[in-house]
């Protein structure tokens, strides 16, 4: 049997909530409907076996389907309640089907799709859910849901991207650290006995390699255990508000990566705002999910003051502008937007205009990037090659003498 979760309104008024046992959800909600039990709500409540076996994380593509195609059937006008059941049934993730199937009950107990929302805010983000708050009250769900699911598939072909760009170097990475390893463990130590049985000196980079080797296959759990700690001590200091502050600065300030960082965060800035201003979220509260969704903890703390700088009456753009953080092109298109009265459009031309900046960022990253990678790689496999040349070098100087 099944067990379900219930929340009701007892005989008596008061609110009655538990779990409860059946074949099936029709079966357990009748059982309750003789309880005198009103107002039923019940939903599946698996066991941390079943769950551990069968829950799945619902990934950001998925949510961007999901909106897609709700947008399209509220479009075509089908009713929310039987879109999200039509969605939830062919949902292929069973922690979709299992979210659809609470979305539906509260859909039927007369909550708007929002607060159902609300209450996964590990699949929607909080921007997201404060969009969708928005539309609902404009009566523009179908056009938003296809907006937010362009935001997320513009979001995930950039991730995209940066991880197509970075399969060649990680590649050659890999495959030169294998071929060294082997080389030095296998090959290497050969020529070691050898030399030792003609009682000859290796040359100076085969002993230094050896060195280095030796020194790692009998220390290899004092080098572990040193990474650990230090892996432990980074994650320690991260934790910490001033490390997470310390470190997001750092970024920023790094040469073409900070850059590129802060190309990122104003495009995502400018977009969710974008998004949330033509929805009719009022802007401060625009500006507080949209400078909360920035993983970066300098932006936040800088945005948190302009925040305060425009409830003062200071306007939007000023207060960005002396963040310092956002190029002066952005602060001049978002004065323009404020002054016309078109701030949404506005921060979605700004916003397109960082995303073509954005992509010429990242490729010339990923283009000093590889022969980085490339460069590195050739000293050490090159450092190998010459210990390899200069002790088969010395067998066949032993071998004339």
């Amino acid at each position: 049997m099944t067990r379900y979760a219930y929340v009701a309104v007892a005989p008596d008024g008061a609110p009655a909530k538990g779990v409860t046992k059946a074949e099936t959800k029709e079966e357990a909600e009748l059982a309750l409907y003789e309880r005198e039990l009103r107002e039923i709500r019940v939903t599946e409540k698996p066991s941390v076996l079943q769950f551990e076996i069968t829950a799945r994380r619902v990934k950001r593509e998925e949510v961007m389907h999901l909106s897609r195609q709700l947008g399209a059937f509220i479009r075509a006008g089908l009713p929310l309640i039987d879109a999200v059941h039509s969605l939830g049934q062919e949902a292929d993730n069973s922690s979709v089907r299992r979210m659809m199937a609470e979305v539906e009950e509260g859909l039927r107990g007369g909550d708007k799709l929002s607060d159902c929302f609300d209450r996964h805010p590990k699949i929607f983000p909080e921007y997201y859910r404060g969009i969708l708050r928005s539309a609902e009250l404009s009566g523009q769900l179908d056009t938003v849901l296809a907006q937010l699911a362009k935001y997320l598939e513009r979001d995930l072909e950039a991730r995209r991207k940066v991880k197509q760009a970075m399969i060649y170097p990680s590649m050659v990475a890999v495959m030169s650290m294998v071929t060294v390893v082997v080389l030095a463990a296998f090959v290497l130590p050969r020529f070691e006995d050898f030399f030792a049985g003609l009682d000859a000196e290796l040359p100076l980079p085969t002993r230094m390699l050896l060195a280095v080797t030796d020194f790692a296959t009998g220390w290899w759990w004092a080098l572990a255990a040193g990474f650990g700690a230090l892996v432990l001590l980074v994650f320690a200091i991260t934790r910490a508000q001033g490390g997470r502050y310390a470190r997001d600065k750092l970024f920023l300030a790094l040469p073409v990566l900070g850059s590129t960082i802060q190309f990122a965060l104003v495009e995502r800035f400018c977009r969710i705002l974008s998004s949330m201003v033509g929805a009719g979220v009022q802007l401060p509260e625009a500006l507080r999910v949209a400078t909360e969704s920035l993983p970066n903890l300098v932006f936040r703390r800088a945005l948190g003051q302009a925040g305060e700088a425009l409830l003062e009456g200071e306007g939007l753009a000023p207060p960005l502008a002396a963040t310092g953080l956002f190029p002066s092109t952005a602060a001049q298109m978002m004065r323009v937007g404020e002054d016309t009265g078109t701030l949404d459009v506005q921060l979605e031309v700004t916003a397109q205009y960082y995303e073509g900046e954005l992509d010429y960022k990242l490729k010339k990253l990923i283009g000093l990037f590889e022969p980085v990678v490339i460069i590195v790689m050739g000293v050490v496999v090159g450092f190998v090659a010459v210990a390899l040349v200069s002790a088969m070098y010395g067998i066949f100087s032993q071998v004339q003498a």
